[in-house]
């Protein structure tokens, strides 16, 4: 059967309208220069530099072996005919974000209803600090995961209500499960409720098992291809489990608060730049009783006769179960790391995927508001006080703009700086380097330290020598001082907010 484009209804036409609205958002962003670049982003556009040069044909982000190089495939053209900058990483992460727009309205329409596909819209088109940088930040891993989680939930819907059985369709369910595997294994909960449902729906064939079976092996590829080159021992299921494993010994409360209390309502958009109100962080919990309700009320679906549908109502109970189920353990995975104990602000990005549950953590009241009666106004009570809250944080990252604009600026005089003085090789710390090979073209190359002088994490190894012509070092930091100290008496030259040092005597 092959797939009908619907025609646009009032429902599409003002989810259009408030899409738009959140991508101009998003381009007007990043015109301002926010969010700002890092070493990690660069570090993907290294690879698409190399990549757009024939160089190499990265599988992993540069320094692991794991996390996949989407992102560098795609920035790459852009990077080969205007040449490195922060527009060719996000351009693509913009493009992405449009489609994981277009995609949840269309699964939503078909899973719940057009309404709450409009409001899942509009709340998607908000943007706060968090939600921003996951969504256009080039770091790898995060701005392509939501858009091809809703596109392969609901090529599942699709394909379990035989909507669709073309080749195209099957290959791409397979293709795209594929490509999410080998990009980031945090959105596993959600493969494997994807992949649950396929089979539990008994619509596999010869056919179609041949053929979800082959987009499957185009898809994996590069991830087993990586593997193979790495190693048993550095294969990236492994290096993931030792990352996640990492840090401190934090107890069980400290990562239940940083996780839920804190992580939650960061990771959902309901926060300011990097910190919460006091007020915001209750949607923590909310959120996790919501997608609790979700998750029974899908159950009990499951469990009573069809309808008239048929299929069609077991399969939307299907895919409610698979949200709200994935939801809640994405959050107990991440509850389970240290960082959700260290560093909560930060590693809140781990959640980003939650996005794709907001319209099934929405669905216990937005159905009672829908049904009408006594109970429609305290339900809709919460959904307003939730779109509110992150209207308020989407409001508050313009006060971030200047700074970061500000940063912009200064890694512009920084690079004028090198150029003017006629370096091409200096060393200074992680979060330092990267941008600057990356954004002068490799013209001049950046090898990173630690704050004692020692080599640092050099993701891309080729940049590392021993000797440099300069260092570079954050004004007071830890870099900073230990560079003060080993060069008594050196006044170093200021550049933006960096002071650069020659090139102190080896530590006796």
């Amino acid at each position: 059967m092959p797939l009908r484009i619907p025609r646009p209804t009032r429902y599409g036409w003002l989810a259009a309208g408030l899409g738009l609205l959140g991508v101009l958002w998003r381009v007007w962003l990043t015109v301002a220069g926010t969010p700002p670049t890092n070493s990690d982003e660069a570090t993907m556009g290294l690879a698409a530099l190399h990549i757009a040069q024939g160089r190499d044909l990265p599988v992993f982000f540069y320094g692991q072996h794991y996390m996949g190089t989407i992102e560098a495939y795609l920035s790459a053209p852009l990077v080969a005919l205007a040449g490195p900058s922060v527009a060719a990483l996000r351009i693509p992460t913009l493009l992405l974000y449009a489609l994981f727009l277009v995609l949840m309205y269309l699964l939503v329409r078909r899973v719940f209803t057009a309404g709450l596909a409009v409001l899942t819209v509009g709340l998607l088109a908000l943007g706060s600090d968090r939600v921003v940088k996951n969504q256009l930040i080039a770091g790898g891993g995060y701005p392509e995961t939501a858009p091809m989680l809703a596109g392969l939930l609901l090529l599942t819907y699709l394909i379990v209500t035989r909507a669709t059985t073309r080749w195209y369709a099957l290959t791409g369910w397979g293709v795209l499960f594929g490509l999410v595997l080998w990009n980031h294994w945090l959105p596993a909960p959600y493969l494997l409720g994807a992949l649950l449902v396929l089979g539990a729906a008994r619509v596999p064939t010869r056919r179609t098992a041949g053929l979800v079976g082959a987009g499957l092996l185009v898809g994996v590829l590069p991830l087993v291809v990586g593997n193979v080159r790495a190693g048993w021992a550095d294969n990236s299921v492994a290096v993931l489990f030792r990352l996640s494993g990492a840090g401190s010994d934090a107890g069980l409360w400290d990562r239940i608060v940083g996780g839920t209390w804190l992580g939650l309502p960061l990771g959902m958009g309901l926060c300011r730049p990097s910190a919460c109100a006091g007020w915001s962080l209750w949607w923590g919990p909310a959120v996790l009783v919501l997608l609790a309700a979700a998750l029974v009320i899908a159950v009990r679906q499951l469990g009573t006769r069809p309808g008239p549908e048929g299929g069609a109502d077991r399969a939307r109970a299907a895919i409610w179960l698979v949200l709200a189920g994935a939801g809640l353990l994405t959050v107990l995975s991440y509850v389970r790391s240290p960082s959700a104990a260290d560093t909560p602000v930060e590693s809140s990005r781990y959640l980003s995927v939650l996005l794709v549950s907001l319209p099934v953590a929405l669905w216990p009241l937005y159905r009672l508001v829908r049904a009408g009666g006594r109970r429609a106004v305290p339900a809709a009570v919460p959904i307003a006080a939730l779109a509110l809250t992150m209207l308020a944080a989407t409001v508050s990252l313009t006060g971030a703009v200047g700074g970061y604009r500000a940063d912009r600026a200064e890694k512009s005089a920084v690079l004028a700086a090198l150029r003017e003085r006629g370096l091409s090789y200096v060393h200074g710390g992680y979060w330092t380097c990267n941008w600057i090979s990356y954004l002068s073209g490799e013209r001049v190359t950046c090898g990173v330290v630690d704050d004692r002088l020692g080599r640092g994490l050099n993701r891309y190894p080729g940049h590392w020598r021993p000797t440099a012509q300069a260092v570079l070092a954050p004004v007071g930091s830890p870099l900073d001082t230990e560079l003060a100290r080993r060069l008594p008496g050196t006044t170093p030259q200021t550049v933006g907010g960096y002071h650069l040092y020659p090139p102190p005597p080896p530590a006796s």
